[in-house]
């Protein structure tokens, strides 16, 4: 009997042991958090990025992971609001216990965590939002698009040059930090080429009825038209200046990216400054491009696209860390030096990324319907 107890008690505590051991085995998932606008008015944005990013992850999956460990992508909703953001990402880091991130998608809603993440020392990569005051928070945080004074300064240019106009309006939204900042630096580029900006005027964030301003435009005759907002704005302010019978170029910024599901005829003989361009020949575009169709059964904006580098920019930081570590894996993802869909990236000082910018032209498509077509790749620095 006593032999018999003394087995027991050594077989409970192997089991014991056993159960222990599964307690502290190290996980098998690399957990990511993402934050992103999937309802509200710039839903497309956050719903794109999210599915470029979900791509990536099941491809990263698919092919065996980092070092055998399974990617995880947690992602919450913050509506296109920035304190919804700033609860996203608390949530993430304290329930979910994530160290980086990707988001927010707006600059609005970007800044509003950057402070937080640079302190508590969070990887944040910001996919789309161009605003410049958003990597000065510190080291920790990075973006994958370029800023909002290079894409000013790109529209300026291609007007400009491409389009060989000299007499440009601005129609902008004075309370929309990133208008603003698009509107500054388009002007500086355009009138340092020589043009003249004969008209700018402005407007309040959700204003809906810009005839008035539209009208002073008209009567300064302008050879093209900058309209630097989101791509809700732009197609109310088109069917409005169409109306009037100003029937110029109109030029925008990434923030138009979503015309295409949500404008008509209005804006054709419309151009916008983007991170890539679909019907690019570049062998990682064509594969992402037929990857993200196969998967979603639709073509992928930039914001998709954006989404995607972000998440395979990290899959190799950390893959060149060696570790799950954020500070290593921050090392390493500053060192990013490599070819993506959007381009070659590498990174500057201020953790932006140096590459050109292609411009896209709204035309119809072969099935009729509204489409984005390359237009010309602007290089800024030239």
């Amino acid at each position: 009997m006593k032999k018999f107890l003394n087995g027991f008690v050594l077989s409970c505590a192997v089991l014991a042991l056993s159960f222990t051991g599964c307690t502290k085995t190290e996980s098998k998932t690399i957990k990511i958090g993402g934050v992103a606008p999937l309802s509200g008015a710039v839903a497309v944005y956050g719903v794109e990025c999210k599915n470029g990013i979900d791509l990536a992850v099941s491809e990263i999956n698919a092919a065996g992971g980092i070092d055998g460990k399974m990617l995880e992508f947690v992602c919450e909703d913050d509506e296109g609001d920035s304190a919804k953001s700033l609860n996203a990402y608390k949530k993430l880091v304290t329930k979910d216990g994530v160290k980086m991130i990707i988001g927010s998608l707006t600059s609005g809603c970007t800044l509003s965590i950057t402070n937080q993440a640079q302190a508590q020392k969070v990887l944040q990569i910001a996919p789309a939002a161009t605003a410049v005051s958003i990597t000065q928070a510190g080291n920790y945080i990075f973006r994958t698009c370029y800023t909002d004074p290079f894409q000013g300064r790109v529209g300026g240019k291609f007007a400009f040059e491409n389009l060989g106009t000299k007499r440009a309006a601005i129609l902008y939204d004075i309370g929309n930090d990133y208008s603003v900042g698009l509107t500054t630096n388009f002007v500086s580029e355009y009138e340092k080429l020589g043009g003249t900006i004969v008209s700018q005027e402005s407007y309040s964030t959700n204003d809906k009825d810009f005839n008035a301003q539209l009208t002073k435009i008209k009567a300064q005759n302008p050879e093209v038209v900058y309209l630097p907002d989101y791509y809700g704005t732009v197609a109310l302010i088109a069917k409005q200046l169409r109306a009037q019978g100003i029937n110029c170029p109109i030029v925008g910024a990434d923030g138009w990216d979503g015309l295409t599901e949500n404008a008509g005829d209005e804006v054709l003989n419309g151009y916008y400054s983007n991170h890539y361009a679909e019907d690019s020949d570049s062998e990682k575009v064509q594969n992402f491009v037929a990857a993200f169709k196969a998967k979603y059964n639709k073509t992928p904006n930039a914001f998709a696209a954006l989404g995607y580098d972000s998440m395979y920019m990290l899959k190799d930081a950390i893959v060149k860390a060696g570790t799950t570590d954020v500070a290593a894996v921050r090392d390493a993802y500053e060192s990013t030096n490599a070819d993506y869909v959007t381009g070659h990236i590498q990174f500057d000082e201020n953790r932006n990324p140096v590459k050109s910018a292609v411009m896209i032209k709204l035309v119809h498509g072969e099935d009729g319907k509204l489409a984005a077509s390359y237009a010309a790749t602007v290089d800024i620095s030239k």
